[in-house]
């Protein structure tokens, strides 16, 4: 055990300061008296804010340039080859887990992203959502499993994730994550009273899903709000129940434990759907060989790449890619026109109106002026559409307003959009800050956490602790 006080970690995933500090804050009294007792605010995230890279930046204290990780999804040449998985296996920056077991402290992980596959550490993990069903060992030690399934009367009813959540229906949906969050907190509190920690780490994946399936029941601003809908408490019922979750671990945790709640980004009514590659292709940077009928993901769709300027990958935030002669197999765009190709796009892009024919407010960043350092194979452009209140549509002939625009999404319903902001809140520290804060991020709160230990950031982190 370490000398000193212990820290212990609650990560909501996609944790939005509207709600946990304002909407639902009376929902919410056992993480509001920790509110009250030490320090919070909202928790700048990464650009993007995305839950993998987010959580590894945050407990590595590096940007996603540092670590090459850009998303779930990200290239991994510079073929045509597509996009793949971010595992575990791609975070090779120390985290603070590492930092600690080189001096023989001993960790507690629960479904801290990406955990799939559950690497070895000085201590004890269980994986992530990432786990898929197939998975046969999903524990570090692997006979750590057994410990879980005892604890929740059998194999198999561990819930990692609401598997294929926006197509399963919204009751069904909805009793998952329920169950998903009564379970975790239910081994969670087994491992940390039986296992001799230093770090405890958690995180709750139930408010991510929450949000994208339910939003447009909850808030008035989104445009599908239906006022008397039958989960317009959906928000409030959920908080509530993970409130009293939350309050059984604070109970069990020891009296001198250091005790943060936090997310890794916020949320935000999703508006609809830009067609990025409809896009492009109505502005002439995509060409096809032959004419799409109807909605093709841009992977299968017939690209003639001797003719493409630019291509488009959806999701939460918009990443562009440019054909580059000498880097991709078929470049089209001169290394000398770089540059000024980007800046045209950048700026066709921030001036594209909305359905109504004003501006949508779409923001658009270079990697290099974002990230210090750029590793991996990143998007030439990271996109905003309509900053973060429309998602990026990476299907060809998806559009159904204005020849660019959907209200449906490509991936199934969806109600929220991911948001800049996460929050967070720590109680217990010796000699911390008390009361509301401002200028908090993410990537400061890995070292502020090895600084509780005595231990410096990694090198080349530039996260700095907050104390």
């Amino acid at each position: 055990m370490a000398q000193g006080p212990r820290v212990a970690v609650i990560g909501l995933d996609c944790g939005t300061p509207q709600l946990l500090f304002r909407d639902l804050q009376h929902e919410i009294p056992n993480i509001r008296a920790l509110m009250d007792r030490g320090m919070h605010g909202e928790l700048a995230s990464i650009t993007p804010p995305i839950t993998v890279p987010a959580w590894a930046c945050s407990m590595t204290g590096k940007t996603p340039g540092q670590l090459g990780i850009y998303g779930f999804r990200n290239r991994k040449d510079s073929t045509y080859g597509g996009l793949s998985i971010a595992t575990s296996d791609k975070v090779t920056e120390p985290a603070v887990w590492d930092e600690l077991g080189k001096r023989g402290l001993k960790s507690l992980l629960i479904g801290v992203p990406p955990g799939y596959p559950p690497r070895p550490l000085e201590g004890w993990r269980i994986s992530c959502f990432l786990t898929p069903p197939s998975a046969k060992a999903f524990t570090h030690p692997t006979d750590l499993q057994a410990e879980v399934d005892e604890e929740l009367g059998g194999p198999g009813n561990y819930i990692f994730d609401v598997p294929n959540f926006r197509e399963q229906g919204f009751r069904f949906v909805l009793d998952q994550v329920f169950q998903m969050t009564e379970r975790r907190f239910a081994v969670a509190r087994r491992l940390i009273k039986n296992k001799p920690w230093d770090y405890f780490m958690l995180v709750e994946m139930g408010p991510d899903r929450l949000h994208h399936v339910f939003w447009q029941y909850y808030d008035p601003k989104h445009p599908k709000y239906e006022p008397g809908n039958e989960f317009e408490t959906a928000f409030q019922d959920y908080y509530r129940y993970l409130d009293k979750e939350v309050g059984s671990l604070f109970e069990a945790l020891p009296e001198d434990c250091v005790t943060i709640v936090m997310s890794d980004h916020g949320a935000r009514p999703m508006m609809g759907g830009v067609c990025f590659n409809d896009w492009l292709l109505r502005e002439g940077y995509l060409a096809m060989t032959d004419e799409v009928a109807g909605p093709v993901a841009i992977a299968k769709a017939p690209i003639d790449w001797s003719r493409t300027v630019a291509w488009g990958d959806g999701g939460y935030y918009g990443r562009l890619f440019l054909n580059v002669k000498g880097r991709e197999p078929q470049g089209l765009v001169d290394p000398e026109r770089y540059e000024d190709t980007r800046d045209e796009l950048v700026e066709r892009l921030e001036k594209m109106p909305g359905p109504d024919g004003g501006l949508l407010g779409t923001r658009v960043f270079k990697p290099q002026d974002v990230y210090t350092e750029v590793r991996g194979v990143a998007p030439d452009l990271i996109v905003y559409f309509g900053d973060l209140a429309w998602r990026s549509v990476g299907a060809v002939a998806a559009a159904t307003v204005g020849g660019v625009f959907t209200y449906e999404n490509d991936t199934g319903p969806d109600g929220a959009n991911y948001d800049r902001n996460g929050v967070f809140v720590m109680s217990g520290a010796p000699g911390q800050p008390t009361g509301e804060r401002d200028g908090l991020r993410l990537i400061d709160v890995g070292p502020t956490i090895l600084d509780l230990y005595g231990i410096g950031a990694p090198e080349g982190a530039e996260g700095k602790s907050f104390l």
